[in-house]
């Protein structure tokens, strides 16, 4: 087939005009659609000369020797036609492909059909809801089981009581949960409700009209105004602004909170009227939906009178989410629904299950075993004759108490009370709960990991140190640099007489490294809206205004921030910043032009940022550079000081960058741009191409100088990591900040405290390297550990178990220069080789695949955005809240819901041991004891509040807590819920249960119903007893809730005639009965309690002794 090559005009890269003469002819640029569509498996034919030629028409011949499985997409362009095929050319990719959009022609020429632009959060549909709800619930071992239960009610042969005594607590469960299901999906719905309903302005033929979001279509051109939301990935094909550039906020995409640069396809930007923009019959080529977001690949072509064609990258993009920050915006719909990079993006974390609640499932499954064999044993002793296995159900049906259905609403209830008190707790202001779930799991931590800047550091930079090579400038002599360059600018006044040449060179080197951070970055200045009328005038127009302008910065970056903020407070000033030029205004007033020719942005491969910029004035052209030491020390001049000096600064905590430029001729910069708009048309290894062109740039550049940023420690950081250290919380510090700096922080903030020695991990290559430093590491005692993420990797290649097994005990470890995939990896094998629950915190983007991965996940709402806190479990504000959160209410949480749990179990499991030995003393009769209403009220209105008050206790105060960290080392031991107290409980049951029951045997008289009365009521004040006795600290509502259960039972005592002899309640023989019997089952425990407590006290008894409480 022969290749035809379509040739097409376009400006330079960037929007940038080129330095020559602007009246020359701009270039030709051939692009091989050939070489491009084979690349994304696109199949295209030449079209014969009898077919239609119409650069509007539809083409839907298929090929001859097609093997396709679908139909084909095809447009004519230059006698071109593109085929799409979904299954053999775009590699099978679930339904995602390529496409080429006719934009403004949704109904007519594109045929495919895309997802509607619909946002759906919701998990159920009203058809869905109840099927998938109630199958979620059954699919709970404890539902599942009192299903059973409830249904084998309708066989008559094994009925033991009326339907309601177990449908009516298995509804009550059922539908509590799916009371709680609708309302979070219901406001799900109001929420999707909102945003699908927001109106939002298309471009039509019949002009501008308002459509709700869910009705936008692919190839709809779309106009965003300033702060509103991008509802579908667009291409920019306008902007108001006349350089074509506007700015984003991508916060709830990436996380990060600064502005980014979006530019408008330049053949569409240069348009007139708004109308052209569907008059030119254009098409965009889009490259099937990706997960990427910061790369796109695509073609726009014109099929106009112009017929120009141009490559799309991802700066020709809006992704849906983001918020338009600058201007009006005009683009055309690419991707919808569930194909927008934000939707593809949002995967659903994994449904973390906390350590308590395995504990009680496994306690379930325990009593579920101990019912079956109790029933085996009463089967076994009435004899295995006759319809035994009746027999051995209908006691399976009367010892089910035993496993409490309330136990698991108990629990969510009580999950959601200590998201309450978390959240209104005025210690920790702004606290927010989105896994209510993980609220005990804060009570076991035993592994804290922790991101490094804008988590243990607040991400503010300040600038302190400019180092020149054999001049230092520190925070105390920033007024001799301001002399020196405001010298600088006097010296370029004509008929001044020359300083001395040594002072000369002192000033000129000063001034050039001011000049090179005053102009390398990708700072936008940001000025109230009456002050653009006039920076958009000629710098010779403007007004005195300009001179006293106070501008703010936004940028990516707080350490480029804070780089031009200093320049501007020693007297050099950014004041305008567009696509094409910046202006600044000097220490006297004057205001210098500069024109951009090319900016590099910083990338983390790259770890450096330059630009190219002309110096109006003087018509230089100069390459600027800046990046991290690692890097910049191969580009620059031999020196002598660098690595000494950012070693310096380094462990004086400040982050280095390296400043250095190059002066290029005209001609060296012609040649190469020239290469860079090559590199740039490339269709294959178009990134790969392009850093090689800027490389080419990288070569012996003049070192101007060293700066110095210091990142300041979040308020409270060292006390917090102390308090969590003497607690018995291991800490380490996960930073992609360089090995220096990251030690020095880790000193400065008390991770390591200062009788802690510190190893270093060696650079690591080979396996004898490995093995080599893990020798020597593990020689030392109570020693942190310092490594390299590379160094990391290697270890973990040759020797992972071992390795962990060395950290795992180490006080403190800080991994440097790791990556965001290497922090979720050193989750895993802590979860795999450690024993204890991990809590991993942070505050950026970064940090979400380690917050996802950790049993507990904390993000903190900071500079680098709130994609970590919306990841997290909890949401905090700032570092130090973590110790309250973890100290004070993880504890609480653990401890409340150990003994609510257990005594639950300690209620189904003494009711089940009165109802044994009264089945074994009538002769293993398989009847219950207590009527239907009796044991739902048991299980509800009679002992459910007083239960329920357990969530109020607690067994220190919040400063006790705080003050004496080191009580929370019990708790990872995990003593609060163990097999061995539930054994303690059980006997306890049992004890109680036999009191009570043999007591009213032996008091036993003539009447059944006397016995009923006398056990039951006993067993309702043991169970109120028995609060009394586990509560640590009294709470008021504790004694309202025991006050009303005992009301209620009284009110139904005289009610119920049918349950109770109400002549016989009434009487003085009833009240001293059933006192003997309470205190038959409660006063030994009472005794024991207090023995315990005078001879062997617990930890938190003493110190709340010692406090007075």
């Amino acid at each position: 087939m022969e290749e035809i090559p379509l040739v097409h005009t376009r400006p330079l890269a960037n929007n940038q005009q080129s330095i020559s003469d602007s009246t020359a002819a701009k270039p030709q640029r051939v692009i091989n659609l050939k070489s491009f569509f084979s690349q994304n498996r696109v199949r295209y034919t030449q079209l014969d000369s009898s077919e239609p030629d119409s650069d509007n028409e539809i083409i839907t011949k298929p090929h001859s020797n097609s093997k396709c499985c679908c139909s084909h997409c095809c447009f004519s362009a230059h006698k071109l036609t593109m085929c799409f095929n979904s299954c053999n050319c775009l590699g099978k990719s679930k339904g995602f492909e390529a496409r080429t959009i006719y934009i403004g022609k949704s109904t007519e020429l594109n045929r495919h059909r895309y997802p509607k632009n619909v946002v759906r959060n919701q998990k159920y549909s009203i058809f869905t809801f109840i099927p998938i709800v109630l199958f979620q619930q059954f699919a709970v071992f404890l539902n599942l089981y009192f299903l059973v239960m409830a249904l084998s009610q309708f066989i008559p042969s094994i009925r033991i009581g009326l339907l309601y005594t177990y449908w009516a607590p298995l509804a009550f469960v059922i539908t509590v949960t799916m009371l709680r299901e609708a309302y979070d999906d219901f406001k799900r719905y109001l929420r999707d409700k909102e945003l699908n309903s927001q109106l939002y302005k298309i471009l039509t033929y019949d002009g501008i009209r308002m459509v709700p979001s869910s009705q936008l279509k692919v190839s709809d051109v779309i106009i965003i105004e300033k702060n509103q939301r991008v509802p579908a990935d667009i291409v920019l094909l306008k902007t108001s602004e006349k350089s074509g550039t506007c700015f984003i906020r991508t916060d709830q995409l990436d996380g990060e909170t600064d502005w980014k640069l979006r530019v408008a396809v330049s053949t569409t930007q240069n348009s007139e009227k708004i109308s052209d923009l569907l008059d030119i019959g254009a098409q965009i080529y889009a490259e099937k939906p990706q997960l990427r977001i910061n790369a796109f690949e695509g073609i726009f072509i014109r099929n106009d009178a112009e017929k120009t064609q141009e490559p799309l990258s991802i700066e020709n993009t809006l992704w849906s989410n983001t918020v338009l920050a600058s201007g009006t915006a005009y683009g055309a719909i690419i991707y919808t629904g569930c194909e927008t990079r934000s939707v593809m993006n949002t995967s659903k974390p994994s449904n973390k299950i906390g350590l308590l609640d395995e504990e009680i499932n496994n306690l379930t499954k325990l009593l579920f075993t101990a019912v079956v064999l109790l029933s085996l044993v009463m089967v076994a002793l009435k004899g295995f004759h006759g319809p035994w296995y009746r027999y051995l159900f209908r006691f399976i049906l009367l010892f089910s108490y035993i496993i409490p259905i309330s136990l698991r609403v108990n629990i969510d209830m009580a999950k959601t009370v200590y998201s309450w008190f978390i959240q209104h707790d005025k210690e920790i202001p702004n606290t927010l709960v989105r896994s209510s779930t993980m609220s005990e799991e804060m009570g076991r931590i035993s592994y804290m990991l922790s991101d490094k800047t804008g988590t243990l550091t607040q991400n503010e930079m300040v600038f302190k140190r400019l180092h020149l090579g054999t001049v230092s400038f520190g925070s105390d002599s920033m007024d001799e640099i301001m002399h020196h360059l405001l010298i600088s600018f006097r010296q370029q006044t004509p008929n001044k007489n020359q300083p001395m040449i040594m002072r000369r060179t002192i000033v000129t080197r000063i001034r050039d490294a001011i000049e090179a951070l005053a102009l390398c970055h990708n700072v936008t200045p940001v000025y109230e809206a009456n002050m653009a009328e006039i920076l958009n005038k000629p710098v010779d127009e403007m007004g005195e205004e300009v001179k006293d302008l106070r501008v703010t910065y936004q940028a990516s970056s707080p350490d480029e921030i804070a780089l031009v903020s200093w320049t501007e407070s020693i007297g050099l000033t950014l004041i305008k910043r567009d696509l094409n030029s910046m202006l600044l205004r000097g220490p006297q007033n004057e205001l210098l032009e500069y024109d951009i020719l090319q900016l590099f942005p910083f990338t983390s491969e790259t770890k450096r940022m330059g630009i190219i910029i002309k110096d109006k004035q003087t018509d230089e052209i100069v390459f600027f550079l800046k990046g991290a030491d690692t890097v910049m020390q191969s580009i620059v001049q031999y020196n002598d000081w660098l690595n000494e000096e950012c070693s310096n600064m380094a462990r004086e905590g400040l982050r280095t960058l390296v400043v250095a430029k190059k002066i290029l001729s005209q001609e060296q910069y012609l040649e190469f741009e020239q290469r860079l708009t090559k590199a740039k048309l490339s269709i294959q290894d178009r990134n790969q191409k392009i850093q090689n062109a800027i490389e080419s740039l990288e070569k012996d550049l003049e070192l101007l100088c060293l700066t110095g940023v210091e990142d300041k420690l979040q308020t409270n950081v060292r006390t917090t990591l102390e308090t969590l250290r003497n607690a018995g919380v291991k800490i380490w510090m996960l930073t992609g900040d360089k090995l220096e700096t990251a030690t020095c922080i880790a000193k400065s903030s008390k991770l390591v405290s200062r009788d802690q020695d510190i190893y270093t991990f060696k650079p690591i290559e080979s396996r004898d390297d490995a093995r080599n430093e893990m020798n020597n590491f593990r020689r030392k005692v109570d020693t942190a550990l310092v490594i390299l993420g590379e160094s990391l990797e290697t270890v973990l290649k040759f020797y992972e178990q071992e390795f962990i097994e060395i950290v795992v005990n180490c006080p403190a470890v800080v991994v440097c220069r790791c990556s965001p995939t290497q922090k979720a990896q050193v989750v895993h094998l802590l979860k795999k080789y450690a024993k204890g629950r991990i809590l991993a915190i942070g505050d950026g983007g970064n940090d979400v695949s380690m917050i996802q991965a950790a049993h507990v996940g904390v993000g903190i709402q900071g500079k680098e955005g709130v994609q970590a806190s919306l990841a997290a479990d909890f949401s905090i504000t700032q570092f130090s809240h973590v110790a309250r959160l973890i100290l004070v209410h993880g504890r609480n949480s653990y401890k409340r819901s150990a003994s609510l749990s257990q005594f639950v179990m300690h209620r189904g499991l003494i009711i089940s041991i009165i109802q044994a030995i009264f089945s074994s003393v009538f002769y293993y009769a398989s009847i219950s004891l207590y009527q239907g209403f009796l044991l739902v009220g048991y299980a509800t209105v009679y002992t459910m509040f007083p239960v329920f008050s357990l969530v109020l206790d607690k067994d220190v105060s919040p400063q006790i807590a705080l003050t004496y960290p080191e009580l929370y080392k019990e708790l990872t031991k995990g003593r609060s819920l163990s097999y061995k107290t539930f054994l303690l409980w059980v006997l306890i049951s049992i004890y109680q249960g036999a009191a009570i029951i043999y007591g009213s045997l032996l008091l036993f008289e003539q009447d059944f119903n006397h016995i009923v009365a006398i056990t039951f009521t006993a067993l309702i004040l043991t169970e109120l007893l028995m609060v009394g006795l586990t509560v640590r600290s009294w709470h008021f509502l504790m004694i309202v809730a025991m006050m009303l259960s005992l009301i209620c039972y009284i009110f139904s005592l005289l009610i119920f005639r049918d349950f109770f002899d109400a002549e016989f309640i009434q009487s003085i023989e009833f009240g001293w009965k059933v006192i003997v019997i309470t205190l038959v089952s409660c006063l030994p425990l009472y005794i024991l309690k207090c023995i315990r407590i005078k001879f062997s006290p617990p930890n938190y008894a003493k110190l709340m002794q010692s406090h007075g409480k």
